[in-house]
């Protein structure tokens, strides 16, 4: 062995001080720490896009066809003021959660037949080959005549928003389970609710969450369309016939503080609802593992 390290002395190995290596570890600047934040980079993103509105609207000088940013903050404030935008707003969160919650209900009886039987799997991928393609506004009509004018007729235009999407998600994030976990499930004694619960819906949660997230998005927008009709039928509404009543009235200020209303709904429940949920989920399911 004496022999070997002598011929192949770059075998042996030396001792290095550490101070040689210089600095391992770089502290990040208060720059870094700030861009490292995604929600100080989305607000810079929103900054950046009421800066473009403000300019572009100045430019353009016409209030009744684009509005200043500011003009319609105002409007939005006054609107919140007032209380009439704030009702408007809770009037339509309201039907849209008796509509996602029924839709829920509904996808997620199709889905447990669907994974329970062939034919019930057979049965939800005809129903949402026919139906998914459908648009849900196109079915107000016919809601208005069977279910005439009132809250019912929008809930069932949002059931079908929100039922499709979540189902086909849910079943697909199902079938793509492995069977290694499948297996790991049956082996842990693990039947019915249980194995749903312990082994399904964790491995599959990523095609929940999207379905989830899809349905919501179909059945906000699907339920400010259907107001604008509705609210003109029936004199009353939500967010939709809030911004068609300004319409008619000429204040494109108060229209577009309707339509900046939709858009903050909307980023609350995506950026703080869903992303809580998501959240918490993971944190769980990695603590239990």
């Amino acid at each position: 062995m004496a022999d070997v390290q002598v011929r192949r002395p770059e075998l042996v190995k030396k001792t290095v001080d550490s101070s040689a290596f210089g600095v391992v570890e770089k502290p990040l600047t208060t720059w870094e720490i700030i861009y490292n934040r995604g929600g100080v980079r989305k607000a810079f993103i929103l900054v950046v896009l009421a800066l473009v509105w403000q300019v572009y609207a100045v430019q353009l000088d016409n209030p009744l066809l684009f509005p200043t940013f500011t003009a319609t903050v105002e409007a939005f404030w006054q609107g919140i003021v007032s209380g009439g935008l704030l009702n408007r707003a809770w009037f339509s969160i309201k039907v849209l959660l008796q509509g996602y919650a029924a839709g829920l209900a509904i996808a997620a009886l199709l889905v447990v037949i669907a994974i329970t039987s062939r034919i019930g799997n057979d049965l939800l991928e005809t129903l949402t080959s026919m139906f998914n393609p459908l648009p849900a506004i196109a079915l107000l009509p016919l809601a208005l005549i069977w279910f005439g004018l009132g809250n019912a007729s929008l809930v069932f235009v949002l059931i079908h928003s929100v039922l499709w999407a979540v189902a086909l998600n849910t079943h697909s994030g199902f079938l793509s389970v492995s069977n290694t976990l499948r297996m790991v499930g049956r082996n842990y004694g693990l039947t019915g609710l249980r194995y749903v619960a312990k082994i399904l819906i964790p491995a599959a949660f990523p095609s929940i969450l999207t379905g989830l997230k899809i349905g919501w998005a179909f059945a906000w927008r699907t339920l400010i369309a259907a107001e604008l009709v509705f609210g003109v039928s029936a004199g009353s509404g939500g967010l939709g016939w809030f911004i068609f009543e300004n319409k008619n009235l000429l204040e494109i200020p108060s229209v577009f503080a309707g339509l900046f209303t939709v858009i903050l709904i909307g980023l609350v429940v995506e950026n703080l609802i869903f992303r809580n949920i998501e959240i918490h989920t993971v944190r769980k399911w990695g603590m239990q593992h």
